[in-house]
């Protein structure tokens, strides 16, 4: 049964891509298609007709849809994993997931709860995840390969924690394994943040937002910008960001999981065969077409540099100052 279901598996992700989700819409799919289309294997197309003839139908996939995967013969039958990047904003997390997706077996969907409706409720990200697991979310983070790992971006304000308890149950209940990606210095993250936000409304590169680019021309127009720090907020800031990834990681502490720093990441890549060993894919070389925007010393990258080393001296946070890596 399981090679009829990775027969017809393979062949609706195809009929997919190509027309679109025939549920519910007005593309015709006749008996004689599915015959065609899955060459007499008669069980595969009992499950093709369900599929198209019937609403309830597509539970059919899903039921199987961690069985098998590949739209190619010689995919046969493999179990996917399951994933979700736990990040905050500018920590890397954009970055990670191109180099994840750089893999020829890995589909990273992106940011999907950007979106506010579908994280709206409990049910609405419960659904919205149904989709992404069962690979009926098309980006173009999908590929024409076999899918060894198929996931997604999710921001832990993008009601990720709001939810916690809840999508706790939901991911061990499903398998997911969950990469936490973080950044230890969180000065940086915080000059980025603000670089970032004056990009959004200056809009430097030809009136358009960029939040990652790839060209040094681009990333040398952005990193000119040097924003001035409020110093009287700095240290709550700092706090915040803290104590919002320690929450993170007591709430999601019983998930299968893996915490990354992205620090880590650019200084030692063999922290990447650690991640391709965690979510058991093959291991390959991993790039990315992303280029750094600030990549100088910490002091060149804001106004009141000598400011903040003075608010920041004596504090717990004073080795911000000085923790630091360099990117040629």
């Amino acid at each position: 049964m399981a090679d009829d279901l990775c027969f017809f598996i393979k062949a609706k992700r195809s009929f997919t891509r190509k027309h679109g989700n025939v549920q519910g819409s007005a593309v015709p799919v006749s008996e004689s298609f599915w015959k065609r289309k899955l060459r007499g294997n008669v069980s595969a197309y009992r499950y093709a007709y369900r599929w198209t003839s019937s609403k309830k139908s597509i539970d059919l996939e899903d039921k199987f849809s961690g069985i098998c995967y590949g739209m190619w013969a010689e995919c046969a039958c493999n179990p996917v994993r399951y994933f979700v990047i736990a990040s905050t904003q500018r920590s890397g997390s954009g970055w990670f997931e191109t180099l994840l997706n750089s893999h020829i077996n890995v589909s990273s969907n992106g940011e999907i709860f950007s979106v506010k409706p579908r994280r709206s409720n409990i049910s609405t990200i419960v659904d919205t995840l149904e989709k992404i697991y069962n690979l009926d979310w098309l980006t173009s983070a999908s590929k024409n390969e076999c899918t060894a790992a198929v996931g997604l971006k999710w921001m832990l304000n993008q009601g990720l924690m709001q939810n916690h308890e809840a999508i706790v149950e939901y991911l061990n209940a499903k398998g997911v394994s969950v990469i936490f990606l973080f950044r230890r210095n969180l000065l940086r993250r915080r000059i980025s943040i603000l670089a970032n936000a004056y990009d959004q409304s200056a809009k430097p590169l030809n009136g358009r937002h960029k939040s990652h680019v790839h060209s040094p021309d681009e990333a040398k127009i952005l990193a000119s910008y040097k924003p001035l720090i409020n110093t009287t907020l700095l240290i709550p800031e700092l706090q915040q960001a803290e104590n919002m990834v320690k929450q993170a990681l007591e709430c999601f502490n019983s998930t299968r999981h893996i915490v990354l720093y992205y620090e880590d990441v650019i200084k030692n890549h063999t922290v990447l065969n650690d991640v391709q060993e965690f979510l058991r894919i093959p291991q390959m070389d991993l790039k990315s077409r992303q280029v750094k925007i600030h990549k100088g010393p910490l002091q060149e990258q804001v106004e009141n540099w000598d400011e903040i080393r003075r608010v920041l001296n004596g504090t717990p946070y004073e080795n911000l100052l000085h923790e630091d890596y360099k990117v040629s």
